[in-house]
């Protein structure tokens, strides 16, 4: 069964180069522009993985992160940001990778993370 990885990020060229990049390495992928709209792609597809950013419009990544907690998910969560103060934005996740990031280090811990 192929594992699915969400992606959330505000920025097109990053959502675009994540799903190249998963895709092309035999995942699939759902994409949400913030953290409002991942709630619903969230529900709807239930992945295996999500990627995060941290800072978008309408709704951060750490309180969509707080939203599925809350309600018993344990999605494992790797968190793609360029804000300096990532790692302690959620305490729980798999890895973070700073903006602009190695896509060899983040299919390394995706990979990992999903036991591929």
């Amino acid at each position: 069964m192929t594992k699915k990885i969400m992606i959330v990020d505000d920025d097109p060229a990053i959502t675009k180069y994540l799903e190249t990049l998963f895709k092309d390495n035999g995942f699939d992928t759902c994409i949400a522009d913030d953290g409002k709209q991942a709630m619903d792609v969230f529900l709807d597809q239930q992945p295996d993985l999500i990627t995060l950013d941290l800072e978008m419009p309408e709704e951060w990544g750490p309180r969509f992160f707080r939203k599925i907690s809350k309600k018993g998910y344990t999605t494992p969560v790797i968190v793609i940001s360029g804000l300096s103060g990532r790692t302690h934005s959620i305490p729980k996740a798999e890895a973070f990778f700073a903006k602009p990031f190695k896509a060899d280090e983040v299919l390394a811990k995706v990979k990992a993370v999903l036991g591929v």
